[in-house]
Parts: C-alpha cells; sequence; structure tokens
C-alpha cells in the first residue's frame, strides 16, 4: 500500500497526546517527540534514504548521496503545549509522499529531508533552537545553558541524546549541502480558507520574539498580611497582562500575547514573591515591535512600583522580518497553478535559514484557521494536494 499524508499522520496519533490540555504535547527530546523521530527514520530508512543526525540534533535523510547544493524540505516533530496535529509532522508527512513521488516520476538529483529540533521553543524557550545553531543565530554557550521548567539545561538534553554538547553551534559545512529549501506547513490563519484555495506560498514572515518578565515583590502569609501591607507582584503581573493588550491595540497590525505565567512558590495560600510571564510581540515593521515592547517594559516597571514590587525584562529571541526570495516564491507560484502569495504571523525555520541560502514555504489550508490548539485542523484531501505541490515545487527545482 502506498504512503499517503493521512495514513503517516494517522501512525503517529496517538504520540504525545495530551489528556489534561486537549491536543499534544511533544517538547524536545520528551518521550513522545523522540518517538516520533523513529517514526520518521524508520520510514526514511524503508524508502532507502541515508539517515544521519548532525551535532545540532538535525536528522538529516538523503537521497542521491551526501552532498552541496542540494534541493531540500522538511519540518520539525515537537510542538507546543496542547498543540494541535499538523504543525510540524504535516511537512514531514508531506515530504516523504513527495519523495514518494518524485521516484514514480522518475526525477534525479541530490535532495534531502530535514527535521529540526526545538523549532516551538516550548522545552527551552527560544524558537528554531536548530536552526540558529546551524546557522550561528544564537550563540552555542547561550544555547547550552537554556533551562527547561525541571532545571535541565540543553546541553544535559543535549549529551542524553547522543549530542556532544561542545560541538553544539555553526556548522557551515552542513549549511553548504542546502542548495534550496522549501518548507511545507499548515496555514495558521484564515487566508485560504477566504480564498476558497488549498495550498499557498509564503510571501513574508512577521518579526517576532519573546521576552521574559520577572516580577519580584515580598512572598508572605496571605491569612495574615493585611491588603495594605502587601507586595504583591501577582497583581501587577494581572495589571501588565491587560496594559499589553491595550498596548498592542493602539497599535495597527500588532500582537503582543502573554501565553505563559509562573508565580513563584505558587502556593494557593502563599503570597508569590516573584512572578514570570513571558511576552510574544510581533509587528511587519522590526522598529515598531521594538518600540511596543519598550513601552510595555516601561510599562511593567510602572505598574510593579506601585505595587511596591520591581520589574525586570530580559529578551529570550528575537527575529527580524523575513521577505522570502520574489524569484523563487513566483516560480513556486507559477508552477503551482498561480498560487496566491500570503504573508504569516508565525516563525518557522524556513526564517532562520533564509539569510544563508534560497529559502520558500508552502502553505495548506486550515479550514478552522485555529493553530498551536487543538481545533487546528487539515482536510485529508487537502493534505495530498499539498504533499503533490510540494513534489512539483521539488521537481522544479530539481530540474533546475
Amino acid at each position: 500500500m502506498t504512503d499517503t499524508v493521512s495514513s503517516l499522520l494517522a501512525e503517529i496519533a496517538d504520540v504525545g497526546t495530551d489528556p489534561q490540555r486537549g491536543g499534544y504535547t511533544r517538547p524536545v527530546y520528551s518521550g513522545a517527540e523522540l518517538d516520533l523521530r523513529s517514526w520518521f527514520v524508520a520510514h526514511a530508512q524503508k524508502r532507502g534514504l541515508d539517515v544521519e543526525t548532525d551535532r545540532n540534533g538535525i536528522i538529516w535523510a538523503w537521497h542521491g548521496g551526501v552532498g552541496d547544493g542540494a534541493v531540500v524540505t522538511g519540518s520539525h516533530l515537537d510542538s507546543v503545549p496542547g498543540g494541535g496535529a499538523y504543525d510540524g509532522p504535516l511537512g514531514v508527512a508531506s515530504a516523504l509522499v513527495a519523495f514518494d513521488q518524485l521516484g514514480v516520476r522518475g526525477v534525479a538529483g541530490r535532495r534531502a529531508i530535514a527535521v529540526f529540533p526545538e523549532e516551538e521553543g516550548a522545552r527551552f524557550g527560544v524558537a528554531c533552537l536548530g536552526s540558529r545553531l546551524l546557522t550561528g543565530a544564537i550563540d552555542p554557550d547561550r544555547a547550552r545553558s537554556l533551562t527547561d521548567t525541571d532545571g535541565v539545561t540543553f546541553a544535559e538534553a543535549a549529551r542524553r541524546n547522543g549530542l556532544d554538547p561542545a560541538h553544539l553551534g555553526p556548522d557551515a559545512e552542513t549549511l553548504a549541502r542546502i542548495g534550496t529549501f522549501v518548507e511545507l506547513h499548515v496555514e495558521q490563519g484564515r487566508g485560504l480558507v477566504d480564498l476558497e484555495r488549498p495550498v499557498a506560498v509564503a510571501s513574508s514572515i512577521l518579526g517576532h520574539g519573546r521576552w521574559r518578565i520577572a516580577v519580584s515583590g515580598e512572598g508572605n502569609h496571605a491569612g495574615t498580611t493585611l491588603m495594605a501591607d502587601r507586595r504583591d507582584p501577582m497583581v501587577a503581573a494581572a495589571l501588565l497582562v491587560a496594559e499589553v493588550r491595550r498596548l498592542a491595540r493602539a497599535v495597527p497590525d500588532a500582537r503582543a500575547t502573554v501565553g505563559r505565567l509562573v508565580p513563584v512558590p505558587g502556593g494557593t495560600n502563599v503570597i508569590a514573591s516573584r512572578v514570570d510571564l513571558w511576552l510574544d510581540v510581533r509587528h511587519p515593521d522590526d522598529a515598531v515591535t521594538r518600540r511596543l515592547v519598550d513601552e510595555v517594559g516601561r510599562a511593567a516597571r510602572g505598574l510593579a512600583t506601585e505595587e511596591g514590587c520591581t520589574a525586570e525584562m530580559t529578551e529570550e529571541s528575537f527575529s527580524s522580518t523575513v521577505d522570502f526570495d520574489p524569484r523563487l516564491r513566483d516560480r513556486l507560484a507559477d508552477v503551482l497553478d498561480a498560487a496566491p502569495r500570503l504573508g504569516t504571523g508565525a516563525g518557522h525555520d524556513a526564517g532562520v535559514l533564509k539569510d544563508h541560502v534560497p529559502t520558500a514555504m508552502l502553505f495548506v489550508r486550515n479550514p478552522t484557521g485555529v493553530s498551536h490548539a487543538p481545533a487546528e485542523q487539515v482536510e485529508d484531501a487537502d493534505a495530498e494536494i499539498g504533499a503533490a505541490a510540494l513534489a512539483d515545487s521539488l521537481e522544479t527545482l530539481l530540474r533546475r
């Protein structure tokens, strides 16, 4: 039986299900994500592809031998907490099916599928960590020192999974093997729904970043501390969440989100001593993103002071606005029956690679328009259309 995208995704439908949040929780190097990596390797080897894992944890599956200038596709297998079934795995499954179709068509040429680790940044806080390490977009010492919520460093997690932390970092030799990179991804919005089209070519990615704000006060007893005597960072943090929304609404095309808030120590009868919250800000203009973040920082310090607390903001990651290669974008759009061009507010490994190799993205219709949540969806027919579109794109690039 020939594999389809739908049949491949059905094989992993029970991996990493989250009974509490719904959807899937598959952080990098968790049992679930490792199971998915093994699943991919097994399918790549079944197809006769040469599989290797590089020193940054990226899996490569090669057709036509390892070498420079290959046409590469791929995506990731990790997820956000309680994420959907398609963000990442759709691109990996579609790549396998596209390679099958290229084989049937008799298309020659060196090509590879890449699976990048920690694209979501859900465990160690920096999105697209694998591609950032590959390209030198993050300092290796910083990457090694990143910690998860259990205090495990990325260096420790890498070592446990067969990598040498000392060798993490820029890899010009591996990067040179990518002649062109095309990433297929579920659309994380309603653009294709509104256009009534199954596939689009990406035009751009909004500039975006993550910042941690630590609001510090005085931990104390919830029953014995009078309201007038409190220095409660939770109050300042709550006020700041509402202020983030107000500030972002005042800036056209801006998006600002506080999606995670962690009180320390976190007891129900304890006034917190510190509250950490994470801010995500996005805008097409990087200067506007920076200005909005500065405004949030000033607001955080002011609101903290009013509550007798302090606030400190730390940048965890920032990616500038990406405009994909217009010639490559238009070439693929023409091949795909004048596919529409769509921008996106979501970050991707393709955006990190863009400054180093010619890069493009394909989006597949999501009928709900919901992503990073269990309601994320792709119809079976659209999944197969997407894989065929990816095969067409890769064939065009391989035939030059």
